[in-house]
């Protein structure tokens, strides 16, 4: 039970009685806002879904805020960076967490469409059917987790196969349903582009000539669009990911520094320090 903790300590708490779980391939608990903590950004390893049922929060995916409210799903895919900032004193959730092998093992066809649909639009609101089917679904899994049965982890395979046909269907029809201003879609098109390269690449022509762009048109549209500049994006990536590394990792800082490209690891000191204020060892030994 230690890995869920590990994987989001701001969500999730160390008193275990709600969990419930099968051969550390899925795991089925219970949030609230007195299990919050001040935490840091971490990078999930695995799928997870997480529905308000009561009250709001407030953090970033991949760097992009969000507000997840009832009733409301988000749904978090494997190396995204997530940091929970707030969450109001009312509320609540549950989450479903899905190791990579587990999903693997569904046997689903990959659809392209409704995982870049998954990633650009990871926070929707429920409607009551699908909240009611979504309540459905984990009543029938926790009746499973519970009872003695060889197969039990082949039944909720069938169970999530289900699920996910019919919330990757949701996810699909809301994202053909969102209009975007030309602005907004190369805002897009740049956030996929820098994570997909933020570890080797920190300048803003790289980029632009990814997209087939000029660097001066690029960083107008990107601050008009966003109020925040194209570099400004790169270098909260890097630092986003040098964070979640520092403090989730066992990696040395030399370690870190080269993952991420830095000639150097004083160069990387200087960088993370510049962005930060504190030193990557000092923010590693922060509590």
């Amino acid at each position: 039970m230690d890995r869920i903790v590990s994987l989001s300590p701001d969500l999730l708490t160390e008193e275990r009685r709600e969990t419930a779980s099968i051969a550390d391939l899925f795991y089925l608990g219970e949030f609230s806002s007195e299990m919050h903590r001040a935490g840091h950004p971490f990078k999930i390893d695995g799928y997870v879904c997480c529905v308000c049922t009561a009250g709001a929060c407030k953090g970033r995916i991949n760097l992009i805020p969000y507000r997840l409210k009832a009733l409301g799903i988000s749904i978090n895919i494997p190396g995204q960076l997530l940091e929970v900032e707030e969450m109001t004193p009312d509320f609540r959730g549950f989450y479903l967490f899905m190791s990579k092998a587990f999903v693997d093992s569904l046997g689903l066809p990959y659809n392209f469409q409704t995982y870049m649909s998954v990633q650009e639009n990871p926070v929707l609101p429920l409607h009551e059917r699908q909240y009611e089917a979504l309540l459905s679904y984990r009543r029938m899994v926790r009746r499973v987790i519970d009872i003695d049965h060889p197969n039990r982890l082949e039944i909720i395979r069938h169970i999530t196969c289900a699920f996910f046909y019919g919330i990757g269907y949701y996810f699909h029809q809301t994202a053909e349903n969102k209009k975007l201003s030309n602005e907004e879609t190369l805002m897009q098109e740049f956030l996929k582009v820098v994570q997909q390269f933020y570890k080797k690449e920190r300048k803003v022509s790289f980029y632009a000539e990814r997209l087939h762009l000029s660097s001066g048109y690029l960083s107008t549209v990107i601050r008009k669009t966003s109020g925040k500049t194209a570099a400004e994006w790169i270098d909260d990536y890097v630092t986003m990911e040098a964070k979640s590394l520092l403090k989730s990792t066992s990696l040395t800082v030399q370690q870190i520094s080269d993952r991420l490209n830095f000639p150097s690891q004083s160069f990387f000191g200087k960088y993370f320090k510049r962005k930060t204020g504190m030193s990557p060892r000092a923010y590693r030994d922060q509590r």
